[in-house]
């Protein structure tokens, strides 16, 4: 039988920086485990933060991204028009764009599909950028 479900899930605040919440996600929509075959959706309601998947075991690769983004998407560029809320806003919006806004993974007997050393990440591109909130989709047999 073909099911399909959603759950909003809203993320508390974070710092800046690349933050794993796979087990987050994961516990939001527990009726994944229903599902034999099928796609988990999840999409983050904002355009300065993103979501993407990466290593889960070593925290220095979540450190090394935020190193990379900020270098190839500097602050304080004197060529950003869209600067009225900060030397963060513009930068965040590029970075967002770059890694996306959704992922998708599939279900395989009732759990994420998803490699050994894989794991969801909140990309928090501002300063201070709030809770986000996340549309967390599973569709399948």
């Amino acid at each position: 039988m073909f099911k399909i479900y959603q759950q909003m899930l809203q993320l508390r605040e974070r710092k800046r920086g690349f933050h794993l919440v796979t087990s987050e996600i994961i516990n939001a929509l527990p009726q994944i485990a229903e599902i034999k075959t099928g796609i988990f959706q999840v999409f983050i309601q904002h355009t300065s933060a993103s979501l993407s998947i990466n290593e889960n075991a070593d925290p220095t690769v979540r450190k090394d991204f935020e190193m990379y983004f900020n270098k190839a998407v500097p602050e304080d560029d004197p060529n950003y028009s869209h600067n009225d809320e900060g030397s963060d806003d513009m930068p965040a919006h590029l970075k967002a764009a770059m890694l996306g806004s959704s992922v998708t993974i599939p279900i395989r007997n009732g759990r994420l599909a998803l490699g050994t050393w894989q794991g969801i990440y909140l990309c928090e591109h501002r300063n201070y950028g709030g809770r986000r909130n996340l549309v967390i989709t599973a569709w399948g047999e």
